[in-house]
This record gives structure tokens, sequence and C-alpha cells, in this order.
């Protein structure tokens, strides 16, 4: 059950309930627990049964999937007032989660479990509405995630990446390894692909670290 200040910062990051009825607010808080989950859990496993769905106040949930040579690839990413969608379907499918859900930044979280997350759906109106946009918006971002891979050569998707994290921090702490996990490919192809950006002096890779020394360089790297 929430207290009144767990149903106000959930109401507050989640807009689509602050039009919510009074029996959804009531529902909400009396079935929704609050939880707090470290980085690094996994939430969910590729093959677990889903028996709730997380709707975050803090944090970061990264999801992604690991193929059978080991290679992983991230599909989304989902932090405040957002939730997973393949938690989602796994539940109204009653399916396995096929996927990996980790825990990347120390999360807040309002749980609601599986069976009363069904019965919303078909109740409530606008919870199906929080459904539907849910899977409208991550649906967008896995259909990217596959033609980038599919259609996008891998030096152009690293150039990408290195330019959107350098926004937020650059030099930036990152492996090799961790953006090959992130572009689903080898740390070998990425290690290449980084060498020949240090020759071109786009950037300047040193241990963990990568630094973005030639931004409009780097940028028509992004889109040859």
């Amino acid at each position: 059950m929430l207290d009144q200040t767990q149903l106000n910062r959930i109401t507050f990051a989640m807009p689509i309930l602050q039009r919510a009825d009074v029996s959804l607010i009531n529902d909400l808080k009396q079935h929704a627990q609050f939880a707090k989950i470290p980085a690094g859990h996994d939430v969910f496993v590729d093959g677990d049964r889903v028996d709730g769905i997380a709707l975050l106040l803090s944090g970061v949930v990264r999801v992604y999937k690991i193929g059978e040579t080991g290679r992983e690839i991230t599909l989304y990413r989902f932090g405040l007032g957002q939730s997973c969608i393949l938690s989602a379907n796994a539940i109204m499918s009653q399916k396995s989660f096929p996927a990996i859900a980790t825990v990347e930044e120390d999360a807040e979280a309002v749980m609601i479990p599986a069976d009363v997350f069904r019965g919303w759906v078909n109740k409530y109106e606008l919870w199906r509405e929080f459904v539907f946009d849910l899977l409208s918006e991550r649906l967008s971002t896995v259909m990217t995630v596959v033609d980038e891979v599919v259609f996008k050569r891998m030096d152009r998707r690293v150039a990408s990446l290195l330019l959107n994290q350098a926004k937020g921090q650059n030099p930036m702490r990152v492996t090799h390894q961790e953006i090959a996990a992130e572009l689903g490919s080898s740390r070998e192809v990425i290690s290449r692909i980084l060498e020949d950006f240090s020759r071109e002096e786009l950037i300047e890779s040193g241990r963990g670290t990568i630094e973005v020394l030639d931004f409009e360089g780097l940028e028509s790297r992004s889109v040859m």
C-alpha cells in the first residue's frame, strides 16, 4: 500500500494519473507497493515469469538481449515516470519475459501486481491509454534499433553514440566492451573503429575513457 507521499510522487512522475478518477487512485494506493532496487540488480531475466510491473520514480533500467554468440544489444532504457513494455506484454499475454532488465542507476519504483495490472486494463479506459501509449513509444524505439542494426554501418553508429554521450560528459567513462554491448557488436570490431577515429584525431581513447576532440569531424562520420 502506498502512503500519500509515495502516491504524490507517482502522480507527479506520471502526468496521465492526474486525470485519473477517484476509483483508480484508490486502487493504485491500495494495491501498489513502493520498492527500492539497487544498481546491478536484474529485475527480470530471459524466461522469467512476470509477476508485476514497475513504474519508475527514479533511476534507470536497461532492457537488452544476449544472443547465442554472447553479444548484447540494448533494446531500450526507461526512467522517471516510465515503465517496461515487455513486462506489460508478458503480463497481458501471460508469457515469460523475453529479454533481460537490469537496473543501471539505483531505482525507486511503484510495483503493481500482474493480476491487478490486467484487471485495470479491462476496468479503466485511462489505464488502457497508458498501456497503448507505452506500446507505441517503445515500439518506435525498438524499430529504430532494428533499423540501425540492419541498415546502418557500425562506424556511423559508434560515431553517433559517442556524440550523444559527449553531450552529457566529455571525456566520458566508457569501455570498448560497453560500447559493443550497447550496439550489439564485438569488442574487437569496436576497438578497430575507435583506433581509426583516434588516427583521424576525432577522439582520444584512454583506459576506460574516450574524449571527443573533433565534434564536426565525428558528426560527418556519423552520416557518411
